[in-house]
């Protein structure tokens, strides 16, 4: 028996392994399969090679759960150790089998993976004790077993072993029992080796029997799918993508299209994505890209390989060049990982421009699918901006696509306003803003239909991109100034009316929560609507971007402002002013000469004291401006009272606010039961 300490640097490496090499506990079950099929493969490359003459045998893979032991036994068919190769392989943590096996099979060994060295001490991570029973290829070679109960003392002894190959024993420690669980196991097996170049057996196939599942004598084979992208592309049909994106993401709908990745120069990648149906969540579409190393599974953790609206596709990347620490979970970023990152999304770009050139139809047909992609991409990655501006769409509201080009070519003449501004008219829901969206369509302009998910930040960043443009939301204002192409025509509705026109309805204005009314009166023509609320489109724009960027919570905070437009020329308008004056002519006429004679008295008070310096105005004056401004505010309250007064009682200022908070989908529970019976009423 030999014994020894392994040749490391401190006594402390294992609880180094334990605590920070590793970071995932369960990936010692990757190491230690990766490892087996490791050493298979290389039997099968030396027998390709003429240089090992025997029976390959059965290639299996085996991984054996004994509860009642508190065991994991992993063994293989394949090369095996002599004595001298544990001592070099096991006992040296700094070199690694396979660095020597490259180097001399480097023409014909594209397969092989792993470390067998610092990779097999994952085993300790959830073992109190590994043991390695092993029978090198080699003639003449003894079996041997090596054991060590984590720490730096090992031994080495004679051993019973009819076939080369090797069996790594684990002995789970106590705190580690959840890996004695079958399902556990299982689920691991699944997740890490579905797709390794070697058959990989755990345990039997089962099936239901007098009432109780019990093993066949067929083994239950981890990885019986075979790795579509290790195929060529032009020997597989639409089927078998289909197929393998089931066995990836099973109840997952059908992806729209995909791309085969194959490259080998300057780097090894080969894969395919899919483009999945995406209409919402961004969240719950992240993380479905597989990462694997030679078809071992390293992780669905991609943000460092591919860029991350990339994130959103599903599928399988498969690189040995992709770099890796001793665990295959961490991405480390490098020139290699960038150049990579870089073809990905030329490929997805190109596939894109493909299909939009050789099939516009199908494309726009999937376009609702594709848009929160593309936005995401052109938003995050300004490279992708470039390539995708060209297979981007605009929708209208009647269901028409565009490109970026083709709808700035239809609206340039109609929608240009005096400023030389090209104005883009846009809405957020059909059906609520259906009135808007007509009466822009009968001044013959277009409307966008921008409804998803990340429109509001692709409107500012088109704003960026499109020269002399900007959206504006056909809801923002009154129709005729959404594109002023000229100076508005002057007023015709006396000041005295205007204002009190305005305070009539200000006043019956309901208090809704975290929204304020402002009140404008507009002289818009006969024809056009007797009220409108519009909402101001840069505040509204303001706080849909709070959700999106930090640091804007401000805007969040505030109350939605709206504006109640009444239109002075509509004969409702007209009705209710001309019933306004003649119910409080009497009582308002002696307040508004008093107003205006405290006014007249305010202007000439200032008058007097612009020429003044501050510390000059004596204290009688100022005290003259504070009793005039107080009887101006004692009259315009007065006035406010009266026009109050006359309001409650005017069922057309009540029904024609109702009608506007009707279209506005801001009229609910009691307020929608008043506006019924008072419509009712209104009838009979």
């Amino acid at each position: 028996m030999q014994k020894g300490n392994i040749g490391v640097t401190t006594e402390n490496i294992f609880p180094v392994i334990k605590k920070f090499l590793y970071s995932d506990h369960e990936i010692f079950l990757r190491e230690m399969v990766s490892n087996a099929v490791d050493a298979t493969q290389k039997i099968k490359t030396l027998a390709d090679k003429g240089d090992f003459k025997g029976e390959l045998g059965d290639l299996t893979v085996r991984v054996a759960l004994d509860t009642e032991a508190g065991t994991i036994t992993i063994s293989d068919h394949g090369l095996g150790m002599t004595e001298g190769e544990i001592d070099k392989y096991i006992n040296q943590i700094a070199f690694s089998g396979v660095n020597d096996f490259l180097e001399k099979y480097k023409d014909n060994a594209n397969n092989i993976i792993g470390h067998f060295g610092l990779g097999f001490y994952s085993s300790f991570m959830v073992s109190k004790k590994v043991e390695i029973i092993t029978r090198s290829y080699q003639d003449g070679a003894k079996a041997v077993k090596w054991s060590c109960d984590g720490s730096p003392a090992y031994e080495i002894d004679d051993a019973e072993r009819e076939e080369r190959g090797t069996d790594i024993i684990l002995y789970i420690d106590d705190d580690c029992k959840e890996y004695l669980e079958k399902a556990t196991l299982q689920q691991l097996l699944n997740k890490y080796c579905k797709f390794m170049p070697v058959p990989v057996a755990f345990g039997k196939k089962t099936e239901w029997k007098d009432g109780k599942e019990v093993d066949t004598d067929e083994d239950n084979i981890i990885n019986s799918v075979e790795p579509l992208w290790t195929k060529t592309p032009s020997t597989l049909k639409d089927e078998d993508y289909k197929s393998f994106y089931q066995t990836l993401y099973p109840m997952h709908d059908e992806p729209m299209f995909w791309i085969h990745l194959n490259v080998d120069y300057p780097f090894n990648l080969t894969g395919i994505l899919y483009f999945p149906r995406i209409k919402s969540n961004l969240d719950l579409q992240r993380n479905k890209i597989q990462l694997y190393c030679n078809q071992v599974f390293v992780t669905d953790q991609v943000e460092g390989i591919v860029p991350e609206f990339l994130t959103l596709l599903h599928g399988v990347i498969d690189s040995p060049d992709i770099p890796l620490n001793v665990s295959r979970s961490y991405l480390q970023s490098d020139r290699d990982v960038k150049k990579i990152s870089t073809y990905i999304t030329k490929k997805v770009s190109d596939r894109l421009q493909s299909i939009f050139k050789e099939d516009r139809k199908s494309y726009e047909e999937k376009w609702n699918d594709l848009k929160l992609f593309i936005h995401y991409g052109m938003l995050s990655e300004e490279s992708f901006y470039d390539r995708a501006k060209d297979f981007a769409l605009l929708t209208d509201s009647d269901g028409k696509f565009f490109t970026y080009e083709e709808y700035q070519t239809l609206i340039k003449d109609n929608q240009t306003d005096k400023s030389g501004q090209l104005v883009y008219l846009y809405a957020t829901d059909k059906e609520e803003q259906y009135s808007y969206i007509e009466a822009a369509k009968d001044k013959g302009y277009s409307v966008l239909m921008l409804d998803g998910q990340l429109d509001v930040p692709v409107i500012s960043m088109l704003e960026q991109k499109f020269e002399k443009s900007h959206f504006t939301r056909v809801d923002s204002d009154i129709i005729d100034r959404l594109i002023v192409k000229e100076d508005a025509a002057k007023s015709t509705i006396a000041d005295d009316d205007r204002n009190s026109l305005s305070d009539v309805f200000k006043s019956q204005m309901p208090h809704l929560d975290k929204c304020e009314f402002m009140v404008d009166v507009q002289n818009l023509g006969e024809s056009a609507q007797p009220v409108i609320i519009t909402q101001n489109e840069w505040m509204r724009r303001m706080k849909d971007m709070s959700r999106f960027q930090q640091g804007m919570n401000f805007y969040a905070e505030m109350p939605d402002s709206y504006s109640l437009v009444l239109n002075a020329d509509h004969p409702l308008v007209k009705k209710v002013l001309d019933d306004c004056n003649a119910s409080t002519s009497e009582a308002l006429t002696p307040v508004l000469s008093e107003i205006k004679g405290q006014e007249a008295r305010m202007a000439a008070l200032r008058q007097q004291q612009s020429s003044k310096k501050p510390e000059e105005i004596t204290q009688e004056e100022k005290d003259d401006m504070a009793n005039t401004q107080k009887a101006i505010d004692e009259q315009k309250s007065k006035k406010a009272e009266i026009l109050t007064g006359y309001a409650k009682g005017n069922s057309i200022v009540h029904q024609l606010i109702d009608l506007a908070l009707l279209q506005n989908g801001m009229l609910k529970g009691a307020a929608l039961a008043a506006f019924l019976k008072r419509s009712v009423d209104l009838i009979k």
